[in-house]
């Protein structure tokens, strides 16, 4: 099993999650957070005075993929997530060693 760990622009969330529903991939957690990379923030006027906005907001996408899911589900996630301009994010990929749905007990892929 895969963990999936998708930084992206906040107006792309509703086109990412549409597009792994359509190949399945139903459960996830989402987090709003603020950071930056290349980006480097930007500078805003607020009455009269320009201040430095350092961390933009962004989304955290999470969720836990069969390994034979990993490869569509990372394509899918570009292909919705790309405007191609800066700042469109990363996808971090890890291994997850077991997985336990609290409720039940089933464990591994029987839990995701």
């Amino acid at each position: 099993m895969k963990k999936i760990e998708v930084i992206l622009k906040p107006f792309k969330l509703d086109d990412v999650r549409e597009a792994l529903s359509e190949i399945g991939i139903t459960g996830m957690t989402v987090t709003e957070v603020k950071g930056f990379g290349r980006q480097k923030g930007h500078t805003e006027l607020y009455r009269g005075a320009e201040y430095v906005v350092d961390f933009l907001p962004k989304i955290k996408l999470e969720l836990v993929v069969k390994e034979e899911q990993l490869d569509s589900c990372v394509e899918t996630i570009v292909g919705a997530a790309r405007t191609g301009k800066i700042g469109d994010g990363k996808i971090f990929v890890s291994a997850v060693e077991r997985v336990v749905r609290i409720r039940t007990g089933e464990e591994d892929a029987e839990a995701i």
